[in-house]
C-alpha cells in the first residue's frame, strides 16, 4: 500500500489525541502536577520519529493555545503557555524532536528508546524549571525543588514504560507495511 501525506497526517492527529487523553491523567502537586503528558509524548516521538512526533506535539500545543481544553486538568489557552508550567509545555517540542531523532539514528531496541526518553525527560525538565524560576519568581533551588526533584523517579519510570511500549508497538506496526518506515 502506498503511503500518502494524508496517511501520515492522520497518524499524527491520532497521536495528538493520544497526548490529549494522557494529559488528563494528573497527580496534583504544587507548583507543577505530575501528568501523563510526558509519557504520551515519549511514546509518540519514539513511535513516530522526529518529524511526525514533533508535529503531533506542535498540533497539541496549538490546539491548547487557542483555548481547547487539552492541557492537564482540562485546561487550555495561551495563559498556560506563559504561566508557571508553560516551560514544560514549550519544552515538549524539542523533547519530541530529540527523542525521535535519537530513535531514528540508533537501532530500535528498549535500551536506545529508554536512553532517548531519559534525554527527553531532561530536556523537558530543563525548559520547565528555567521558565518556572522566571514565571514564579523563584530562586534556582526553589525551582529545582518544585520543578525537578518530584519528577525524577516518576520520569525514569515513564521513560521505561514509554520505551517498552513504543518498541513493541513500532516493531509490530513496521511489520504491517502500513506504517512509517
Amino acid at each position: 500500500m502506498k503511503k500518502t501525506n494524508l496517511h501520515y497526517y492522520i497518524i499524527t492527529a491520532l497521536f495528538t489525541a493520544f497526548i490529549t487523553i494522557f494529559s488528563q491523567v494528573t497527580i496534583p502537586l504544587p507548583p507543577v502536577p505530575i501528568t501523563g503528558q510526558t509519557l504520551a509524548i515519549g511514546i509518540a516521538a519514539t513511535i513516530l520519529g522526529r518529524k511526525y512526533g514533533t508535529l503531533s506535539v506542535l498540533l497539541y500545543l496549538i490546539i491548547g493555545a487557542v483555548g481547547v481544553p487539552v492541557f492537564a486538568g482540562m485546561s487550555g489557552g495561551i495563559s498556560k503557555l506563559v504561566g508557571p508550567t508553560g516551560g514544560y509545555l514549550v519544552g515538549f517540542l524539542p523533547t519530541a524532536y530529540i527523542i525521535g531523532l535519537f530513535v531514528e539514528k540508533t537501532k530500535l531496541c528498549f535500551t536506545n528508546a529508554f536512553i532517548a526518553n531519559i534525554i527527553g525527560m531532561v530536556i523537558t525538565l530543563a525548559f520547565g524549571t528555567a521558565w518556572l524560576k522566571i514565571a514564579a519568581s523563584l530562586s534556582w533551588s526553589a525551582a529545582i525543588a518544585g520543578g525537578v526533584t518530584p519528577f525524577l523517579l516518576v520520569g525514569i519510570l515513564k521513560a521505561a514504560i514509554a520505551a517498552y511500549i513504543s518498541v513493541l508497538v513500532r516493531k509490530r506496526l513496521l511489520n504491517t507495511r502500513y506504517f512509517l518506515a
